[in-house]
């Protein structure tokens, strides 16, 4: 598809992908997978090439979680920084996937760090995108007691995004775990009240508010789908739609 008819084909002209640090693990059980990582710069790839705007946010669970250490006896303020230092790791990792398939990125970090990536201002990123260039925001929101799906949901407003693409290991929101249910029901568009009243988890209640104050919405889909990112801009797939409803 060239980008003349870009325009034509998609939804969404600026979008935000935020992803799990899980999704880079792969198979194993820790650390970053290169195979899952070039996989899901090609997904990138294939948006990029429509003509879409690119932001995205990793989280950094596969290296170091600031809950689960702060629930093992160290101070939360550290355990969550040491989380955010995670995130740039797996943000290096993908920049060096998207940048071998031809793609300029830029790592643009909350918490400063100028000889591996640039800090984070936000008219120089807005430039960036409009540059097309893919922008990897690291680092959270810079501050502990935010997790990664609220530093999204803020980057995506401060870009100006259109919509947050929330990928996961499962096609969408549903009423209860599909993993652990057969009956569970997949829904096709949600409020992001219900999914603050019911605790459905499809992002924590922080990005959900900010997502809901600012009519941003939120579209869920499996990760592991191939084509999926793609063919959700383009008007096909299975998704779970969360707005105002």
């Amino acid at each position: 598809m060239t980008m003349d008819a870009a325009p034509h084909a998609t939804k969404y002209k600026r979008v935000m992908l935020k992803i799990s640090g899980e999704a880079l693990m792969g198979p194993q059980g820790f650390g970053l997978h290169p195979p899952t990582v070039q996989r899901i710069a090609q997904e990138v790839k294939t948006v990029h090439d429509m003509g879409v705007e690119i932001c995205m946010v990793i989280g950094g669970g596969n290296i170091f979680r600031g809950l689960q250490g702060s629930a093992q006896g160290m101070e939360r303020t550290t355990a969550d920084y040491m989380g955010m230092l995670a995130t740039v790791m797996n943000a290096l990792g993908m920049q060096a996937a998207l940048e071998a398939l031809g793609i300029h990125t830029r790592v643009i970090s909350a918490i400063p760090m100028d000889q591996v990536c640039e800090p984070y201002i936000r008219r120089r990123a807005v430039r960036h995108l409009e540059k097309k260039r893919v922008c990897i925001f690291a680092a959270g929101t810079g501050n502990p007691y935010f997790t990664t799906d609220t530093a999204a949901t803020l980057r995506a407003n401060e870009m100006s995004c259109e919509a947050i693409f929330k990928g996961t290991k499962v096609d969408g929101v549903y009423d209860k775990d599909p993993a652990k249910h057969d009956d569970a029901v997949r829904y096709d568009q949600i409020s992001y009240d219900d999914c603050l009243a019911q605790h459905l988890g499809v992002m924590d209640a922080s990005a959900i508010a900010l997502a809901r104050d600012n009519k941003l919405p939120i579209i869920v889909f499996s990760l592991d789908e191939p084509g999926g990112f793609r063919g959700i801009l383009a008007g096909e797939g299975t998704y779970t739609l969360v707005n105002n409803g």
